[in-house]
């Protein structure tokens, strides 16, 4: 499986404002730290903020900041949000299983579905706090 970039982004804005606590921090900062196209993420901030993950304040002294608390944002939520196609192989896609080529012989569908819910079960176990306080880390 491989996140779309707009996920990727979206991590790292919340990173990145959730480093500065409260404070707003501009698309700019984002884009520069980054290196990622202040066009692209203004984007992505743009969703976050009808998602409710982040406060967007506009103006001159505008920018952003989180509205939910690090503990709250779990990784396999924030990522069942942002993106919108889990199928991994193409039958996964198909609304019967009955349009399967393949029939009841092939038990990769039910793997792969396996796979997929145990990949979102330990996303859920990890938080946005963690990612924060794993770069906290790296830091020092």
């Amino acid at each position: 499986m491989r996140l779309t970039l707009h996920t990727d982004y979206a991590l790292r804005v919340l990173v990145h404002v959730g480093r500065h606590k409260g404070d707003l921090v501009t698309i700019n900062e984002i884009a520069e730290c980054y290196g990622i196209s202040k066009n692209h993420l203004t984007k992505v901030v743009h969703q976050l903020g009808r998602s409710g993950y982040l406060e967007t304040v506009r103006g001159k002294y505008g920018g952003v900041r989180l509205l939910k608390q690090p503990e709250e944002v779990k990784l396999g939520q924030f990522i069942r949000e942002t993106e919108d196609d889990f199928a991994l192989v193409r039958c996964m896609r198909c609304d019967s299983p009955d349009e399967c080529r393949l029939n009841g012989d092939c038990i990769a569908r039910d793997a792969l579905s396996s796979g997929l819910s145990a990949f979102f079960k330990v996303l859920d176990d990890y938080t946005l706090a963690d990612m924060l306080n794993s770069e906290r880390c790296a830091a020092e």
